[in-house]
């Protein structure tokens, strides 16, 4: 009874924070609303407003993907199809932000920073916290689903690989972003607390892919 009131309450909390956050950035939000319910895609998804609206509208259909991936008889179903959902329904939206033009994109020549620390101080808090969201979905839901990851180093080695990616991505194609060692040291470092944090189920589910439970 107290560990069903426990994640009652946890559940309430989550709901009030999303609803709190949504209140903070409707504005932002509505603006984008016309493009994309026009069917303005570049207006849409050209801009950060857009691609978090859009994130927002098509959450039902991410539960529906989970429900329907859970109907598949597998150990753990409910468990391995939210880690699937969570891990590309998380993850993807932000990639497509930091792989997002800037204005002089295929203009002004690739550049890269690879002094570690150097860029940190002109991120601030809001750009420090986005470079720790961008592969927390992955570092959460990863350990989960699959028992290959389900360690700390490899979870690291999963945040340093995919941000390397990026970067290099961003470099290549001139989107006129900085290829900064920083965004990797942040963005591994935001898979690793979020790998941290789900701990307690990615350790019991690597065991239980091992045993056959």
């Amino acid at each position: 009874m107290k560990q069903y009131a426990g994640r009652t309450a946890a559940l309430g909390l989550v709901l009030v924070m999303l609803v709190s956050a949504l209140y903070v950035v409707r504005k932002p939000l509505l603006m984008s609303a016309p493009n994309c319910l026009s069917g303005n895609w570049r207006g849409c998804l050209g801009n950060e407003n857009g691609v978090v609206l859009m994130v927002l509208v098509l959450l039902p259909v991410a539960g529906l993907v989970v429900w329907a991936l859970a109907q598949i008889p597998r150990p753990a179903a409910w468990r391995m199809s939210l880690a699937e959902v969570g891990m590309v329904y998380g993850t993807l939206p932000w990639i497509w932000l930091t792989l997002m033009p800037g204005p002089g994109a295929g203009i002004v020549p690739g550049r890269v920073s690879l002094v570690p620390l150097r860029d940190l101080a002109t991120m601030g808090p809001i750009g420090i916290g986005g470079n720790l969201l961008v592969l927390a979905a992955l570092g959460f839901f990863g350990p989960i689903r699959f028992a290959a990851v389900a360690t700390v180093p490899r979870i690291i080695a999963l945040g340093v690989g995919c941000s390397i990616l990026i970067e290099v991505s961003q470099y290549v194609f001139q989107l006129d972003r900085v290829s900064s060692v920083d965004d990797v040291l942040v963005n591994a470092t935001g898979a690793l607390l979020a790998g941290l944090a789900s701990r307690r189920w990615w350790r019991r589910e690597r065991v239980a892919l091992f045993t056959g439970a």
